[in-house]
Order: C-alpha cells, then structure tokens, then sequence
C-alpha cells in the first residue's frame, strides 16, 4: 500500500463520459485506481483516453480511499478552466506524447 504521485500537468481520462462531463457541465469527478496524490488547487492539463490534450483544468478535490469492495482508489474533482485552441491541443499533445505517455511523435 502506498500513494503514486501523479505528473502535475497530467490529467488523463479513462472514461468519455468523464471527460464529456467535464467539457457539458463545467465540473467532473474521475476515479482511480490505487492511491494517488494530485495537485489540489492547481491547473492542470486534461487529456482524453487517446492522449489527446483537450482543456486545462483545475483540481479542486482528490481524495483517496478503500471502497466497500476493499479496493484502493482515488477520486479527483475538478472544474473546467477553458478548452485548449487547435494550436494549443497540438502543441501539449505532441509533448505530452514524449514526456508523459511515452510515444514519440511526429510533427506535420
């Protein structure tokens, strides 16, 4: 048992329905597995379950716990900040792919 910090200006969605909370409404809550640290309080950039950046986003809550099935998980809060402009999500999307998600990208 042990908490994984996560990159502070990575914040990835497992789930479209997550992320399109997030982008509708405003606000969204995604949950992960084991016990993680984020950045409460900062800004961060989202990213949709195929890397791709989309909006930065500020972490007003992660809190980490055992649920009822005695599974390790963390739950984030966050609200929108604004959507990223095409320029914007390329640029983050091409770093992000070497730095963070380990892929090395090709520019066009």
């Amino acid at each position: 048992m042990g908490f994984q910090t996560e990159f502070n200006s990575v914040c990835k969605f497992k789930s479209e329905q997550e992320l399109y909370e997030l982008l509708e409404y405003g606000r969204s809550k995604m949950v992960k597995q084991g016990f993680r640290v984020y950045p409460t309080g900062q800004k961060v950039i989202a990213y949709t379950p195929d890397n791709q950046a989309v909006a930065i986003v500020k972490i007003v809550a992660s809190i980490a716990e055992i649920n009822f099935q005695g599974e390790e998980i963390t739950e984030v809060e966050m609200e929108l900040v604004r959507r990223l402009t095409e320029e914007e999500a390329r640029i983050q999307t091409s770093l992000a792919a070497e730095m963070f998600f380990g892929e090395r990208s090709v520019s066009s």
